[in-house]
């Protein structure tokens, strides 16, 4: 249950603010001017304001689409991300977003129509664009509230060289499933071992459950992608991701998947040392962790050896072509 709602005044009459607000009318409504006003004073309570997350409801004004950093894709001619929402329903130990922004309250942009508006400033015919959702927050996760993807789609449907990657760890796939599959809508679910998932994913399904969606969705028709990333070192590592990878490659035939990223941990060091204050008896933290450069990240050796060993086993399944490496621009 969704226990405040605020709206900016300018969208109060938006249709997609009445139809959350009918799903929800037993939330407390609070109007703002600016949803900055609600979500970045200084004094707020990270950690208490996760445990009951209120519903902001704004409007984007700038910025809605975004080049992606040069390492980031999946093959396309051109890439860009875009944030409908800010923050998440899930609580995962080494996500960016905890170090990045005062406040647990989620933030919704309602104004789907611009983002779209601007995307399509950017296609080219015979170019394959792609449109990376679920940088800011799970794609999926909320979308029994949002309707965010069931209003993308038919967009996608009539641009078929712009392509749409929707980032999540849910099991909210009906959306998608309630109509005809479009090849150009990749979801792309990530995964860490089951160990990782136990001790960091607070609340996020478990493994088997997502994979469960993963192939119910391709069994659809719909692609599907695979992103394990960060790569987080534990004890027995190689033994749990090359589990993980049995389990997922083993119940989905290769062609069925679209892609396989995967990426080390890097975290800017200021949302580190803010996550560090939040969690100070995280394990996570302590795992080995140290400063290059501006980020943090494990050792160089540790990094070089996790990602050659997740490369190699993916490459028993995969075709080369299928599988990528991200990384952060500042790799130093």
């Amino acid at each position: 249950m969704i226990p405040y709602i605020y709206i900016e005044r300018e969208i109060r009459d938006h249709p997609r603010v009445e139809a959350i607000l009918l799903r929800h009318q037993r939330a407390t409504v609070v109007e703002c001017e600016r949803y900055g006003e609600v979500f970045n004073p200084k004094a707020q309570n990270f950690r208490l304001q996760k445990q009951r997350p209120a519903l902001i409801l704004a409007k984007k004004h700038k910025n809605l689409v975004q080049q992606a950093p040069a390492s980031y894709g999946v093959g396309g001619d051109s890439n860009y991300y875009f944030s409908h929402m800010l923050n998440c329903l899930y609580d995962c130990r080494y996500c960016f977003l905890q170090g990045m922004y005062r406040s647990a309250n989620y933030v919704l942009f309602v104004n789907y129509e611009d983002f779209l508006t601007a995307m399509d400033t950017l296609v080219l015919p015979g170019r394959q664009t792609w449109f990376f959702s679920g940088y800011d927050g799970d794609s999926l996760a909320l979308e029994p509230v949002t309707d965010f993807a069931a209003s993308m789609l038919p967009w996608f449907e009539q641009h078929p060289d712009a392509w749409l990657e929707l980032r999540t760890k849910s099991t909210q796939i009906g959306a998608l499933l309630q109509r005809s599959p479009l090849a150009n809508v990749v979801t792309a679910f990530s995964f860490t071992p089951e160990a990782v998932w136990k001790a960091t994913e607070h609340r996020v399904p478990s493994v088997e459950r997502r994979a469960g969606a993963m192939l119910q969705l391709a069994r659809a028709g719909w692609p599907v992608a695979l992103r394990i990333d960060p790569l987080i070192w534990h004890k027995d590592y190689q033994k749990h991701y090359r589990q993980l990878f049995r389990t997922l490659l083993e119940a989905l035939p290769p062609d069925l998947i679209h892609s396989v990223t995967t990426g080390p941990f890097r975290m800017p060091q200021p949302f580190f040392r803010n996550m560090e204050r939040l969690y100070p008896e995280e394990p996570l933290f302590a795992a080995g962790l140290e400063t290059r450069g501006k980020m943090v990240s494990y050792p160089l050796e540790r990094e070089r050896e996790m990602v050659d060993f997740c490369l190699q086993e993916l490459a028993k399944y995969l075709p080369e072509e299928k599988i990528y490496m991200n990384l952060p621009e500042n790799d130093s």
